[in-house]
This record gives C-alpha cells, sequence and structure tokens, in this order.
C-alpha cells in the first residue's frame, strides 16, 4: 500500500512524535521513508545576518537528519534525506509529488486561537492542498 512515506520535518518534538509513526509504517509496508527539511523562503530573503541564519538551519537540519538516521538504520528502513528552500507547505507538497510519495506523515504543534491565525499553520495547509494522504500527530495535550 506504501512504498515512499515522506516526514517533513523541523526538528521540533512534534516532528519527532511524527517520525515515530512514519517508521512504524515504514516497517509494516518495507516503505522508504523520505525525510525533507524546508529552510523557510521568509530566512533565506536579504537582510542583515540572513545568511547565517539561512546556515543556522540548515546546520540544524544536517543535526536532525543524523539523529534520524541513527534510528532508521537501527531498525533497517530506507531513507533519504533532503533539504530545500522555499515556502515549506509549497515546497512540502511539491517534494511529495515530484518523489512520487504515498502518504505525508506530519507533527502538529497544537495551537490554536489568535496563534493559530497569526503564525498559520504549514500542516493544515499541507492538509488543504496535497493531492497525497496527510497522517498528522499532534504532540502533547496542551496547545503549545
Amino acid at each position: 500500500m506504501y512504498q515512499r512515506i515522506l516526514l517533513p520535518t523541523d526538528g521540533s518534538e512534534s516532528a519527532h512524535a511524527a517520525l515515530d509513526h512514519a517508521l512504524d509504517i515504514a516497517r509494516q509496508y518495507d516503505a522508504e521513508l523520505h525525510v525533507l527539511h524546508v529552510v523557510s523562503a521568509a530566512y533565506a530573503e536579504g537582510g542583515p545576518g540572513h545568511a547565517t541564519a539561512v546556515e543556522a538551519l540548515e546546520e540544524h537540519g544536517e543535526e536532525t537528519f543524523e539523529r534520524i538516521r541513527e534510528r532508521t538504520e537501527a531498525l533497517d528502513v530506507e531513507t533519504a534525506c533532503e533539504q530545500r528552500h522555499g515556502e515549506p507547505h509549497a515546497v512540502i507538497v511539491e517534494y511529495a509529488d515530484d518523489a512520487d510519495c504515498d502518504l505525508t506523515v506530519m507533527g502538529t504543534h497544537g495551537r490554536t486561537g489568535l496563534q493559530r491565525y497569526l503564525l498559520g499553520s504549514v500542516t493544515e495547509k499541507v492538509v488543504r492542498t496535497s493531492d497525497v494522504p496527510v497522517l498528522t500527530v499532534r504532540h502533547g495535550g496542551s496547545g503549545e
């Protein structure tokens, strides 16, 4: 049923919660796990210190990949990691299509009310715009 599973990650606890689900599904179906880290376009635009911010985000992504690879290797799950730049929700949807993923597994931060309205939700935008099924995993029980 599933051959390629996409796990977008920002290295957060909610993304790690989604990793647990993605690994379980990947093992059950002997599927490849595609791990994607997106450096937001907001950080890639010019301005004082933008290069430093982008480098820090890219480094954070690589560190996240290393931690995930340790887990996937231990479980013998085939894994591909990629880092891209752009508007996160659009990059995620595009990657899922380009890589012919069967499922996207994403964490949510559990934001509600004004905080959700002001910050938006990458996961919500992916759910609304993706042609690929999206499994959302909420981390924690409070509005973080």
